[in-house]
This record gives C-alpha cells, sequence and structure tokens, in this order.
C-alpha cells in the first residue's frame, strides 16, 4: 500500500497537538503536503490578553483551555 494513505489511527486533529508553536507549525507544516508553514506575526488580543498567531496559511490560532484554535 501507498505510504500517500493515512490510516484512520494516524489522522491527527487540531485539538490533539500539544500547545505550542513548534507543535503547530510541525502539524500544519504536515497538513500543508509538507509545504513549509510559518508564523507571520503574534498579537496580543486586547479583549482576553491571549497571544494571537498569525500564520503563513492565511489563519490566525490561540490557545483556550490548553487546545489550539482557530480564530
Amino acid at each position: 500500500m501507498s505510504s500517500a494513505f493515512v490510516r484512520e489511527s494516524e489522522e491527527q486533529w487540531l485539538h490533539d497537538i500539544p500547545p505550542t508553536l513548534n507543535a503547530l507549525i510541525v502539524y500544519l507544516t504536515r497538513e500543508n503536503n509538507g509545504v513549509r508553514v510559518y508564523e507571520q506575526k503574534q498579537l496580543i488580543d486586547p479583549a482576553t490578553s491571549k497571544e494571537i498567531y498569525v500564520m503563513s496559511n492565511g489563519l490566525s490560532y490561540t490557545i483556550k483551555n490548553d487546545q489550539w484554535t482557530i480564530i
């Protein structure tokens, strides 16, 4: 069987990865077919005082309840 097929047990979700920037970059790069995703800028949300990471894939992420979420 080709290694291009993902086994169901190998599937990983955004909320399953550790709440570190490096883990997010590795996950997003893997989801982007190996094309590197990187942090473009980092902001602080004035309402919640949480860090927001703007990534090169066009989405912004933050950590909420020790899990990554898309804003």
